[in-house]
């Protein structure tokens, strides 16, 4: 209860930035006055946040000894972790230093920290380091693909590591799983008709459509962006290409698609389905057909893909549209923490406390190496156009939260991430584009369509109070800019 209890203040926090403290229970027969509160400092609302879910971990079990009824329930590394998280996004640019949030709460009491403190970035360290100590000692590592009877080959092995990190209920890597969201729904929208056999079912649509934007996220299949590698075709990426036999484990062999498409790391194939590629199931390997007329195509006006690619990611390998056209789905608790995150954490506040240094490498090439990826120093230096990168606090930023965009693609991170790293105002006023689905030909399909605009200011940062709150309680104040 202590850790739920800070957990739910830090969501409201994310949101709202600093909210009261609720410690204890104000008594039914008090006075007006005193359930009119204040907002609580940043400073002094982490503080309490964090010290709370340091308080649980005392009492927590370092792992669950039940697992056929507990699985789900707090344990130590999940504390922690969180604590860790809570403790880097204190530290980061919205909430550390920030200027745009300059402002008092009533009676002058300034409750937005404006002046940078690089303490938290120290104290961010520790909490990770101490996280990544119980997550050891409650046996979690990083998940490989190892199903008993399945034999792939090394490319097709490495995307199932990447899709069932996920996807595997309880695997070693989930930190903390949600016993209460069973992914039945999220799956059936990211499916899309893959069995040309059963294009009546009904309960599968695809309507999650990543973004172009997402599908050119990915690295290379050298482990640097692609507009960065000096020897992948940037400037050709839309340029029309059929995939051959040594393609074929990506892309369905003698299929035309994209430059966009070809010699990606195996983070793109595990994470995306698209019009050409390959998607691997236990029952079957299937391919996308997804231009106007094909199998994949839009069939009604409902529940339709607008972009041309699917979250292959979410959905599990073991789900399947049975003979009496019915969709099985093997649901899985939702990660809302896995240790690849962790990792990326803690590299994060390294650099960010102490620069480039060789721990903060090592635990991003530690999630790298699962994708089979050299590490970053090989990568850039070989491959890359800005071959010192790396070196500098600057540039491994950027690599750090390229990586954390890529590993944790659509697992409900990147909102939060590019809102604490201040990113927002920059790369959620970009154009949302797909391709053509209308259209039937390749040299047509293959055109960037825009899907919708998408619009954010700067007081989007911060959620408003609601105007009733504020009346009720004139000692809250308002968010900037609302």
């Amino acid at each position: 209860m202590k850790f739920l209890k800070a957990f739910y203040h830090y969501q409201l926090f994310i949101r709202y930035g600093p909210v009261p403290v609720v410690d204890k229970n104000l008594p039914i027969s008090g006075s007006q006055a005193e359930y009119k509160v204040y907002r609580t400092p940043v400073d002094s609302l982490v503080k309490y946040i964090a010290d709370l879910m340091l308080d649980a971990s005392k009492t927590l079990p370092p792992e669950i000894a039940d697992r056929s009824t507990e699985l789900g329930r707090i344990t130590q590394p999940i504390a922690l972790s969180m604590r860790a998280k809570v403790l880097v996004t204190a530290a980061s640019p919205l909430f550390n230093g920030n200027p745009d949030h300059a402002g008092t709460g009533k009676g002058e009491r300034p409750i937005f920290a404006t002046t940078y403190d690089p303490a938290k970035w120290d104290s961010a360290v520790s909490a990770c380091k101490l996280a990544i100590e119980a997550c050891n000692f409650g046996r979690h590592k990083l998940y490989t693909f190892s199903d008993l009877g399945t034999s792939l080959s090394e490319a097709m092995t490495t995307q199932m590591s990447i899709r069932n990190a996920v996807c595997e209920d309880w695997n070693p890597e989930i930190i903390w799983g949600n016993s209460q969201a069973r992914t039945y729904t999220m799956q059936r929208l990211s499916l899309p008709r893959l069995d040309p056999d059963h294009l009546n079912n009904e309960t599968v649509s695809g309507a999650l459509g990543p973004t172009m934007k997402m599908a050119e996220l990915f690295y290379s299949e050298h482990g640097v962006p692609i507009q960065e590698d000096h020897s992948w075709d940037y400037s050709g990426r839309f340029k029309l290409r059929t995939a051959t036999a040594a393609e074929k484990e990506f892309i369905h062999e003698g299929y035309t698609t994209v430059g966009l498409h070809y010699n990606r790391e195996s983070r793109f194939y595990a994470s995306l389905a698209f019009d050409g590629g390959v998607w691997f199931m236990k029952n079957k390997t299937f391919h996308i057909e997804n231009k106007a007329g094909q199998w994949q195509s839009r069939k009604n006006i409902y529940d339709n893909n607008l972009t041309g690619y699917y979250a292959k990611k979410l959905v599990s390998w073991k789900d399947e549209i049975q003979a009496d056209h019915r969709l099985y789905v093997e649901q899985y608790s939702w990660p809302e923490m896995r240790l690849a995150e962790l990792y990326l954490l803690y590299a994060e506040a390294l650099n960010e406390a102490k620069g480039p240094v060789a721990e903060a490498l090592d635990y991003v090439n530690r999630v790298r190496e699962r994708a089979k990826l050299p590490s970053v120093q090989d990568a850039w230096t070989n491959w890359s156009r800005q071959p010192t990168k790396f070196t500098t606090k600057e540039g491994l930023r950027q690599i750090i939260q390229q990586e954390r965009l890529i590993e944790l693609a659509f697992e409900g991170q990147r909102f939060w991430d590019l809102r604490r790293w201040k990113r927002s105002v920059e790369e959620l006023n970009k154009p949302i584009n797909g391709w053509d689905m209308v259209q039937e030909k390749a040299e047509f399909y293959y055109r960037p369509r825009l899907v919708f605009r998408q619009s954010f200011q700067m007081r989007d940062y911060l959620w408003p109070i609601h105007e009733y709150d504020l009346l009720i309680n004139e000692n809250l104040v308002q968010n900037p800019g609302w």
